[in-house]
């Protein structure tokens, strides 16, 4: 009997609970279960009431039998909400795992609608699936440093304010040249506004001028934002210790790649990403072929695009300023002997196929120091504008 007594309690501490979390902004889901074939236990909670998180983990310990000290295996989709919930779940001791959205399988006959009770059991379930050795299951998203995401910080502003400056930018001239007119957007715009004539010799109407005025003021702030921005950035390039701020210096070393695509390539990707071959990195930034492979018919699709847009975005700017800059290097001269006499459609092809060795070349370059074949190497120093002197000095 004593034995018996003492075999059940080592299960009941060997067992685990696993829990899902389907976030929302004003209330959670929370899913129990302790296995894939369990029904799992559904409670929904406050959002960011972390005290009743705690609470409702100690009940469903109770409610599965689970001695307290029974570890806890959780998950929950990347989204809106980030990283901070992971961090505190492994604060307090729980093992926690971020999963893509996109890797989460779907049953392609189901015709019924998404609500949170579904999430959050599918979830758990595939969680105890995942815990199980169905490693296969999902994609795990690998989560940044609190230092790390913080220096992406910097850059992601920079370019949500020139988005915003472009569109305000583009508003100007739209406005104007409903009237006919065309002119250069700048400072020195709000004393032209009272020159200008419409077709007929009249001055623009003080509705319309009011409103250029404003939109001229929205453009001068985030103007000034950016002017901001990027000195700091140049002098956090020039003074910082981080070593990302030394991966920026060395990538500044190369011709025709700039302090806007280093500094994302850095703190988006190869600053703190851990990168094991070059398959992985082209799938981590969507440049992969995606090829449509059933019965008889076989096409391709185009790269997956699946990765980070912002690296993709700039990897393939970068591989038209390398074909500009970098002429006699050896990706240059593969670039032109493939596509160079093809029509234009295939160049556009080419540049997305030079981008993804690019972006391999540039990991090489960073991890193993091995320069890029044929490729210029400049000083950094020559591409920074403001206060370089003061700073190294």
């Amino acid at each position: 009997m004593a034995a018996t007594r003492k075999q059940y309690s080592v299960s009941l501490t060997n067992r685990v609970l696993y829990l899902a979390f389907e976030l929302g902004w004003s209330e959670w889901t929370l899913a129990f279960t302790t296995g894939a074939a369990e029904a799992p236990r559904l409670v929904k909670v406050r959002a960011r009431d972390m005290g009743k998180v705690l609470a409702e983990i100690r009940k469903a310990k109770a409610r599965f039998r689970l001695a307290a000290q029974a570890p806890v295996k959780s998950c929950y989709e990347a989204g809106r909400d980030g990283f901070w919930l992971h961090r505190w779940l492994i604060h307090q001791g729980i093992e926690n795992i971020v999963v893509d959205s996109a890797s989460i399988e779907v049953n392609r006959r189901a015709r019924r609608a998404k609500s949170d009770r579904l999430d959050a059991g599918k979830l758990v379930q595939m969680m105890a699936r995942y815990a199980g050795g169905e490693k296969r299951i999902w994609s795990v998203v690998r989560v940044p440093s609190k230092e790390d995401e913080d220096q992406r910080q910097l850059h992601r502003e920079l370019q949500q304010l020139k988005g915003e400056r472009t569109e305000h930018s583009n508003r100007i001239k739209g406005l104007l040249a409903a009237q006919g007119l065309e002119v250069k957007v700048g400072v020195k715009l709000a004393g032209q506004l009272d020159e200008l004539r419409t077709w007929d010799g009249r001055a623009l109407g003080t509705g319309l001028r009011q409103r250029l005025l404003r939109e001229l003021a929205r453009w001068q702030c985030l103007e000034e934002q950016i002017q901001q921005i990027e000195k700091a950035r140049e002098q956090e390039l020039c003074c910082g210790k981080h070593p990302a701020v030394g991966q920026v210096r060395c990538l500044l070393g190369l011709r025709g790649i700039g302090m806007a695509s280093s500094w994302l390539f850095v703190v988006e990707f190869f600053g703190w990403r851990r990168i094991r071959n070059r398959r992985q990195l082209a799938s981590l930034a969507g440049l992969t072929p995606s090829p449509y492979n059933s019965g008889d018919s076989e096409r391709d699709q185009g790269i997956s695009k699946a990765g980070n847009r912002r690296v993709r975005g700039m990897a393939v700017e970068i591989a038209w300023s390398w074909l500009r800059y970098q002429k006699d290097s050896a990706l240059s001269l593969w670039y032109w002997q493939r596509f160079g006499k093809g029509s234009k459609r295939l160049r556009r092809i080419g540049i997305v196929a030079l981008a993804r060795k690019l972006l391999v070349a540039l990991w090489r370059y960073l991890e193993h120091g091995e320069v890029p074949q044929g490729a210029i190497e400049v000083d950094w120093r020559t591409k920074v504008k403001v206060g370089i002197a003061a700073a190294l000095a």
